[in-house]
């Protein structure tokens, strides 16, 4: 088998399975005695984990300093954070949370070292000053299952308001040392977040799959990301035990090859529209997601059949469905439609509201169309003209 040549850049060592958050004082502590906490206001902290995990850090030799965050993280947030925390000398920084709080850390670990403002090394929005490290040792901990950013180089930062954007602070030397992936950690998760979270990490995968730049490696990786979500993303919905327990751990590891596949082939429109969408709009990420991931994938088929129908994407496409759909003999058209129709059915489970529920109107499409062309758009397996683009949020209004 010849295969064109590809690389793979640098990935976190990982950490997988249940009770694996026990081994993070011992990771954090072979970086010194002085560690940043970031967390969420709630949720762990205010369960008996934390106590247990606070202890364990004292028993370890470590000192410990703890900053929150709340919502989607900010350029002002993570400067306000470097500046209270840059002279305590941090030897490692520990982030345990949602993926807002895993950005926000991995931003703070960054600029900790230097002082800067994150502002100076922001794509499409800074000063577009080169950043080259080193960053402080940054040790992730996914408490959802969605984002990946266990797993990736970038951190997400957004400004809200019809001025504002989400844009990614992106450098290898920002991948975590270590990602610590406990699916008991999940076990707090609403359904709401579990419904938005896991599709979130499925329209990475399929993204990914699907992406201009995929390769056999990462092909891999999502397609084994894919069954994991289609054995466990509604288990886990559901909540109903021991089932649920075997759903989170089927979506945490998910979550994570997600977060892998993305940072190494890109993404696609669905992620493309996510950003001007999410910086907009209060609409949170995975809504978008889960809201986009059937359109998406019917204007892009729609798209190649038309004007690239040699295009590899349109098999991929139809393996989906058919492996989705438990439906290995259906052909390619048969497979295509099944996979379109199969997400729609997905997004009405599990309750996704549409656009029009966070006050997005059809006179916002101009604006949303004009700033969808980012990082994410520049691997979708076919260029979309703005009217494909269009459609895409015709159909989720």
């Amino acid at each position: 088998m010849e295969l064109a040549a590809f690389s793979i850049s640098r990935l976190p060592r990982i950490y997988y399975g249940s009770g694996r958050i026990n081994d993070v004082p011992a990771l954090a502590a072979n970086y010194g005695t002085n560690a940043l906490v970031v967390t969420g206001k709630q949720s762990f902290c205010a369960s008996p984990r934390w106590k247990i995990f606070v202890d364990s850090l004292e028993a370890k030799g470590l000192h410990w300093l703890h900053f929150t965050v709340s919502g989607e993280p900010s350029p002002t947030l993570v400067d306000d954070a470097v500046m209270q925390f840059r002279d305590d000398k941090v030897d490692v920084v520990i982030a345990i949370g949602g993926g807002s709080v895993l950005d926000a850390a991995k931003a703070i670990a960054g600029l900790l070292p230097h002082g800067n403002s994150v502002m100076d090394h922001l794509e499409g929005v800074g000063k577009n000053i080169p950043y080259h490290g080193p960053s402080t040792p940054f040790i992730a901990v996914p408490t959802t299952a969605g984002t990946g950013s266990e797993a990736t180089k970038n951190s997400v930062l957004s400004v809200a308001g019809r001025d504002g954007f989400k844009k990614s602070f992106r450098d290898e030397c920002l991948v975590p040392e270590y990602a610590v992936i406990d699916p008991d950690l999940l076990a707090s998760c609403p359904p709401e977040l579990v419904a938005a979270d896991g599709m979130d990490a499925f329209t990475q995968l399929l993204e990914s799959y699907v992406s201009s730049k995929a390769n056999p490696f990462i092909d891999a990786l999502a397609w084994s990301g894919m069954l994991a979500v289609k054995e466990g993303l509604f288990t886990a919905w559901e909540g109903k035990e021991p089932a649920a327990s075997q759903g989170r751990s089927a979506m945490a590891y998910a979550a994570l090859l997600s977060g892998i596949t993305l940072a190494q082939v890109g993404l696609g429109s669905v992620h493309g529209l996510a950003s001007p969408l999410g910086a907009y709009f209060p609409i949170p990420h995975g809504v978008v997601c889960g809201t986009l991931v059937a359109a998406a994938t019917e204007i892009n088929i729609k798209a190649m059949q038309s004007r690239e129908p040699s295009n590899k994407a349109l098999s991929k496409y139809a393996q989906v469905g058919r492996m989705l759909a438990d439906r290995p003999e259906m052909d390619d058209g048969s497979s295509h439609a099944a996979l379109i129709e199969l997400l729609v059915q997905w997004s009405k489970r599990l309750n996704l509201p549409r656009l029009n529920n966070y006050g997005i109107k059809v006179e916002d499409f101009p604006l949303i169309v004009a700033n969808s062309r980012g990082s994410s758009m520049l691997t979708n397996p076919i260029v979309l003209t703005d009217n494909e683009i269009t459609n895409i949020l015709s159909l989720r209004i």
